[in-house]
């Protein structure tokens, strides 16, 4: 099969459409269970973001010790970084506080937009799956048990302690590039998801330091896999990230239980919310799971034809 082929780096402008990308995938990936890595796909710089990131090679740091500064500068496509880098900065510190928040005092309303988000974004990823082998049905189902077996397994807690920063972004970020797999979700596995929150809305720059520098680490070394696995078995790839996708619905599913003390948690129906927890407010989050619904569907029809 034929290559997608990307866009010319100049087809995107930087200013607003790159930096508001960048908005929207830090407030995606605040959220446990969604994906900044799914804005990315459906708002069509994924292919670009996974290029711009291998380019940090060997050939890079030759580019840098020779003082060719020009040639290191458009090999990393560092301008489109910088402003997507930026974008997702200004979403994080800046709806940190509010999205933390809003997961305790309006939990059910924050998963049913997110719930309509995903949903929307899974059939996205499924028209861009070209051929159907066993192979990529394989994968879609595989993707899909892995997604919600992760998402509904019960937490475990790594200490509080420096080296716990840097794992946590290293696996964490692995997560976030994943479309469905969320890196917040890791995170709250991890039992750091707090930590790292109170790290950012605090500013605590160690922890934040250590953070970044296992997430740094992390991308170097996964994104070339990702490179690798889109380049030469792009359907297939392509299919375990829609399965990714249509397993993490059970982990954004708005109405949840903690039967016992397992720590697991498990998908129920609105009326048995209700039964269980008060008003299910169904109504309402029908809505949000409407408008989340649409939401992605307009930014698909934007811009999700930039790298077909």
């Amino acid at each position: 099969m034929a290559e997608e082929r990307l866009p010319e780096k100049s087809a995107i402008p930087l200013f607003p459409g790159v930096l508001l990308r960048g908005v929207l995938m830090g407030a995606a990936d605040i959220v446990p269970g969604v994906s900044g890595g799914t804005m990315a796909f459906i708002t069509g710089i994924y292919h670009r973001l996974i290029s711009a990131i291998t380019a940090f090679d060997l050939t890079l740091l030759r580019c840098v010790f020779a003082g060719r500064w020009r040639e290191a500068f458009e090999r990393t496509d560092a301008a489109f970084l910088a402003t997507l880098l930026l974008g997702i900065a200004i979403s994080v510190f800046s709806l940190a506080r509010s999205i933390s928040s809003l997961l305790e005092t309006q939990p059910l309303l924050l998963w049913s937009f997110f719930f309509g988000l995903i949903l929307a974004s899974a059939l996205v990823l499924i028209r861009h799956v070209s051929q159907w082998t066993m192979t990529a049905v394989a994968g879609l189902l595989l993707g899909a048990v892995f997604a919600a077996g992760v998402g509904l397994s019960p937490a475990f807690a790594l200490p509080i302690a420096p080296w716990s920063f840097f794992v946590a972004g290293f696996f964490a970020i692995c997560a976030m590039i994943l479309p469905g797999i969320s890196g917040s979700f890791i995170l709250v596995l991890l039992g750091m998801y707090p930590a790292v929150l109170a790290a950012i809305e605090t500013l605590e720059l160690v922890s934040m330091g250590l953070f970044a520098t296992g997430a740094a680490s992390g991308l170097l070394v996964f994104s070339r896999l990702l490179s690798y696995l889109l380049s030469e078995h792009h359907s297939p790839t392509l299919a375990t990230l829609t399965g990714f996708l249509c397993g993490s619905l059970l982990v954004v599913w708005p109405w949840k239980t903690v039967p016992g003390d397992t720590g697991a948690v498990f998908p129920i129906s609105p009326q048995h919310y209700g039964e269980l927890f008060g008003d299910s407010q169904l109504m309402i989050c029908t809505v949000l799971i409407i408008l989340g619904f649409i939401a992605v569907w307009l930014l698909e029809s934007r811009w999700g034809g930039l790298e077909r």
